[in-house]
C-alpha cells in the first residue's frame, strides 16, 4: 500500500495539494502468465508447423492461441493495479502500466464521496472496468476498501484504492467550499 501526499504537511486541517493512492492485485500476474503461455504456444505452432494436409486446423489453432493470449495478457496487465489522483479540480483514475483505460472526473460534477469498506469483484461481475445497471461504473482491481463518487447526473463511480477514507475526506473537503459558495 502506497499513498503519497504532495503539498502541505502538518495538522489534519491542511489538505494536500495532490492526494494519490493505489491498489494492486498480484494474482492478476498469474493470469498474465497464462496469457503469455497461450501467445507463445500460438507462435510456436506457427513457426514449427509441418502440417500440410490440415492447414485450416493449423490456422485456427495459431489464430486462436495468439488471440486468446493477447486478450488475456492485455486484460490482466491493464488491471494489475489502479492509480488514483485527486487534485484541486478533478479525480483521475489510471489502470495498469500504461494508464489505459483511464477516467477523469471533474470535482464540479461530484455531489458526494462515500467510503466503501468492502468492494468485491463478485459485486461487479469480475475484475476490471465494470458497469452494472442501477450501480453505475467501477474500476475493481482487488477485494477491499474503495470509494464511491455520487455524480450530479445521478450516476455512481466506484474505485478500489488503498486508504480510500483519506481520499473521501479530501474530496469532501474540496466539495464543501463549492457548496458554501452556491448557497450564498
Amino acid at each position: 500500500m502506497r499513498h503519497h501526499h504532495r503539498g502541505h504537511r502538518g495538522s489534519g486541517d491542511v489538505l494536500p495539494a495532490v492526494w494519490t493512492g493505489r491498489a494492486t492485485n498480484r494474482v492478476q500476474w498469474l493470469l498474465a502468465t497464462a496469457g503469455a503461455a497461450c501467445l507463445a504456444l500460438g507462435i510456436k505452432l506457427a513457426v514449427d508447423a509441418n502440417w500440410t494436409s490440415v492447414l485450416p486446423a493449423l490456422v485456427m489453432s495459431v489464430v486462436g492461441c495468439i488471440a486468446a493470449g493477447l486478450l488475456m495478457l492485455y486484460g490482466t496487465l491493464a488491471f494489475v493495479h489502479v492509480a488514483v489522483k485527486v487534485d484541486q479540480d478533478c479525480l483521475e483514475v489510471r489502470c495498469g502500466h500504461i494508464g489505459v483505460p483511464r477516467r477523469r472526473i471533474l470535482l464540479s460534477q461530484v455531489v458526494d464521496a462515500v467510503f466503501a469498506p468492502r468492494v468485491t469483484p463478485r459485486q461487479w461481475g469480475g475484475w476490471g472496468y465494470r458497469w452494472r445497471p442501477g450501480k453505475g461504473t467501477a474500476v475493481v482491481v482487488r477485494r477491499g476498501e474503495g470509494m464511491v463518487l455520487v455524480l450530479g447526473d445521478g450516476h455512481r463511480f466506484t474505485v478500489t484504492v488503498d486508504n480510500a477514507e483519506a481520499a473521501v475526506r479530501v474530496i469532501r473537503a474540496r466539495l464543501r467550499p463549492a457548496t458554501a459558495r452556491g448557497s450564498l
